[in-house]
């Protein structure tokens, strides 16, 4: 890269262009520095990318597919997206959880509308999530940022004290099957066991979210909101070179900073020499979690789902009760396979006409596995469906499946099929990476990480970018931003 009047071409420079990268090349752009994004793919995206996996005309997500997240994010909010050709669906039901007996629990409008399917559980349910639905704007800043004194720390707290128990703890505060599964659905994708510390704050989020934003699907596929960030990146004078596999820091052009949307495995074994010892040891002891496999069916109609709930829904959980959730993921975290995985399914096409031909639809669904295991769970994964929706084999007309080793080679953050890019337990929740001043400074000066290995971890919210660019502008430049 050419050096212009005595300085490097560039201000910033990526590498890697998932939501995370891409939305710190953004503010880092927005706040007058000139960008470049490395990204070693020949399309950008990371997560999220699109594409036909099993016959022409049906467009499966590769990998994220349902955006809560997305959908609250604060800095995603601020930026002109829709501008760009993003156009979020929202479905009827956000998500839905059947049961053996044909009924199912909803996610869905209000705390109220929800409550009002879970019988006796009705006020303990509108008890935990109405303040915390009503405090939400006010604290998800705080709730998506790294650890720091909040700014309505009255609020923060009450979240606090519900969010840092294990969600087998409170699930105690339910009777029913219909709201204990409910419940189990949406703290198992903590992609932990649901007896850890913490793993209702997984719960907590989600559900807030769904009540006040919904669980959208992108309409045309994950790949329009990738594409909406770079195409804003674009428009503000930014730079993307794709294809480009960045292996060593003398890949890299001289630049006064350096953001990885990177793991930390990835970021030792390009820039390890550049750091100290013991910041090197903590990136060696950082923990990855438990793998998905995953499945894209291209289908001859709408999986005939018993309880109708499930035919309104986005997305739908599979796994019955709340001790069958619990002891599955129990047992994959031990390296296990359960007979009856937990299943997170998605039906787009219900909802965008543009995912599948008139008439046909398509189906997204993974469960959890053993970290790097290469065991096909197909078979277990269609049982499921089919224990929920008979008459779902049927209508299978083509598959796509990736295990941990495939999901790896797709997007290497996904290290061993963690798409969390790393367990959050309670011990790597704040200090992910590392136990730093700032999880997103390295010991190296000028170089950051602004991937899902720091604060707040995974899903598309693009906050942990936003987070390391808004900590390398201060550091570097002297420029504070704030949302």
């Amino acid at each position: 890269m050419k050096q212009v009047e005595g300085k490097t071409e560039f201000d910033a420079i990526i590498i890697g262009s998932g939501p995370n990268g891409l939305s710190a090349a953004i503010a880092l752009q927005q706040a007058g520095l000139s960008v470049l994004i490395l990204e070693a793919k020949d399309s950008i995206g990371g997560g999220l990318r699109s594409a036909e996996l099993t016959l022409p005309g049906f467009v499966h997500d590769i990998c994220s597919a349902i955006h809560p997240l997305a959908a609250g994010s604060p800095f995603f909010n601020s930026l002109p997206l829709e501008q760009h050709g993003l156009e979020f669906i929202y479905p009827e039901v956000a998500a839905a959880h059947p049961f053996d007996d044909g009924t199912a629990a909803a996610l869905s409008g209000s705390v109220e509308d929800t409550a009002d399917c879970l019988g006796i559980d009705r006020e303990n349910y509108v008890r935990l999530l109405k303040p915390l639905v009503k405090s939400w704007p006010f604290i998800v800043k705080d709730v998506l940022g790294p650890l720091h004194f909040p700014k309505h720390p009255i609020d923060m707290a009450a979240f606090g004290l519900n969010a840092t128990r294990s969600a087998s703890s409170l699930v105690g505060k339910f009777k029913t099957k219909e709201a204990r599964g409910l419940w189990a659905g949406m703290a198992a994708h903590s992609m932990q066991p649901l007896s850890n510390l913490g793993t209702s704050a997984f719960g907590l989020v989600l559900m807030a979210t769904g009540h006040l934003k919904g669980w959208p699907v992108p309409r045309g596929g994950s790949k329009v909101i990738a594409n909406a960030l770079a195409s804003y990146f674009l428009s503000m004078g930014g730079k993307i070179e794709t294809g480009v596999h960045v292996r060593s820091m003398a890949d890299i052009p001289a630049s006064p900073v350096v953001l990885f949307d990177l793991t930390p495995k990835q970021i030792l074994e390009i820039a390890g020499e550049r750091f100290s010892f013991i910041y090197s040891w903590q990136l060696k002891r950082y923990r990855y979690g438990m793998g998905v496999f995953k499945i894209d069916w291209a289908l001859d109609g709408p999986i005939p789902f018993t309880a109708p709930e499930c035919r309104k829904a986005g997305t739908v959980h599979l796994g019955n009760t709340f001790e069958e959730i619990a002891k599955g993921e129990e047992m994959t975290n031990a390296g296990k396979i359960p007979e009856r995985p937990f299943v997170l399914l998605a039906q787009q096409s219900l909802f965008d006409s543009l995912r599948a031909p008139e008439g046909k639809h398509t189906a997204w669904a993974y469960c959890h596995v053993p970290n790097g295991s290469e065991k096909d769970m197909t078979n277990a994964i269609e049982n499921q469906v089919e224990r929920f929706a008979p008459g779902f084999k049927d209508l299978i007309l083509a598959k796509h499946t990736m295990n941990t080793r495939e999901i790896e080679a797709y997007n290497p953050n996904y290290i061993g099929g963690d798409i969390n890019g790393g367990v959050i337990d309670i011990s790597q929740l704040f200090t992910r990476p590392a136990l730093r001043s700032s999880p997103y400074r390295t010991s190296a000066r000028g170089i950051y990480i602004c991937s899902s290995s720091t604060p707040p971890g995974g899903g598309v919210h693009g906050m942990c970018g936003y987070n390391a660019a808004k900590q390398a502008l201060k550091d570097i430049f002297n420029i504070k931003i704030t949302l």
